[in-house]
């Protein structure tokens, strides 16, 4: 990893098949060991069920309020301030339950490649 400080840049957020909008904050070759997005659910979105190989995530829930479901666990209410953590290959998705954007950091060990990201749901992609 190389000394850096990045600034956030929300012209850079783009929208996933997932159903959630992304801003990489972190994400380098040169710091393999973890990346860091910021991730926005809009009011009444459900992300697509889904899972990432080999990978660790947290989700620190910054703004909003939604229903989160990851492996096994009942659907669980979240809000800000929470923390969320999924273990590789574990199921998961989240619902934006609030009248305004959820917004969470995913934090990846290591960090976050597309080839990684398996959609496990039988819904029609999202929009």
């Amino acid at each position: 990893m190389k000394q850096d400080i990045k600034q956030l840049n929300l012209r850079a957020e783009f929208y996933t098949p997932e159903g959630c909008h992304i801003t990489e904050l972190s994400n380098t070759p040169d710091d393999p060991g973890l990346s860091i997005a910021r991730a926005r659910v809009e009011p009444g979105v459900t992300t697509r069920w889904h899972r990432l190989l080999g990978i660790s995530e947290r989700y620190y829930i910054i703004q909003g309020a939604g229903i989160m479901e990851v492996g096994e666990l009942p659907p669980q209410k979240v809000t800000a301030g929470d923390v969320v953590l999924i273990p590789p290959s574990c199921r998961q998705r989240i619902t934006n339950t609030g009248a305004n954007d959820l917004i969470f950091l995913a934090i990846c060990t290591p960090r976050f490649c597309n080839d990684v990201y398996e959609d496990i749901d039988n819904r029609a992609t999202a929009k």
